[in-house]
């Protein structure tokens, strides 16, 4: 798996990639600034590229918009964005089109090699990361007219685990139950949330597309 990393704070860029690499992941191109970025991605062409959120000139969102540009001139390469803070907005923006191959963490979850690696890895295969803060930042908003309020409280913790990329193995096992009922949990979610089962769209985007913009 090829990455390139953009992030304007040398000691973190230095850290990601040695971490990255000690994962046995392949860092093909490191920078510190957007134009940078999109130079090294067009002549990598990488699996994954790591942006932070705030870069060299203005320090605003620059990486946002470098991200934005990566999705729309190079589909195939997926983008997980660093946050130093939870930016719910720019989340939203980033997320709004589509949540696949696309992930927004804090930096803080870059202390749990194992887990941040995994979300490399699951944007690299066209899934989603998105943090667990933003996540319940968005819940907090549901309004009375929300789809969601549809859901009992264990669905939407499902949900929750889906919009942050858990497989339904993944929600077995943080329910502590068996495959077989975690199955029958986002089936629920799906039914409730008026998701068809035919189509070519993944239903577990359609529902954390949902999920977002409710």
């Amino acid at each position: 798996m090829r990455v390139v990393i953009a992030e304007d704070s040398v000691l973190l860029r230095e850290g990601l990639e040695r971490l990255l690499t000690d994962s046995g992941l392949e860092v093909v191109g490191t920078c510190d600034n957007p134009t940078e970025l999109l130079h090294q991605i067009g002549r990598h062409t990488p699996d994954v590229a790591i942006v932070d959120i705030r870069m060299p000139p203005t320090h605003t969102d620059e990486g946002l918009r470098a991200a934005a540009e990566i999705r729309s001139q190079h589909p195939t390469v997926g983008v997980l964005v660093l946050s130093q803070y939870v930016q719910l907005g720019l989340a939203l923006n980033l997320l709004a089109e589509s949540a696949e191959g696309v992930g927004y963490l804090l930096k803080d979850r870059v202390s749990d090699v194992k887990e941040f690696v995994a979300a490399v890895r699951r944007i690299a295969d066209g899934g989603s990361a998105i943090d667990p803060t933003i996540v319940s930042m968005l819940l907090s908003k549901q309004r009375s007219a929300d789809p969601l309020a549809r859901l009992t409280p264990r669905e939407r913790e499902a949900l929750d685990l889906m919009a942050q990329g858990c497989s339904n193995q993944g929600i077995a096992d943080k329910f502590v139950i068996t495959l077989p009922a975690a199955e029958k949990y986002v089936s629920s979610v799906f039914s409730k949330l008026g998701i068809p089962s035919s189509g070519s769209e993944s239903r577990r985007v359609l529902a954390v597309l949902l999920y977002l913009r409710s």
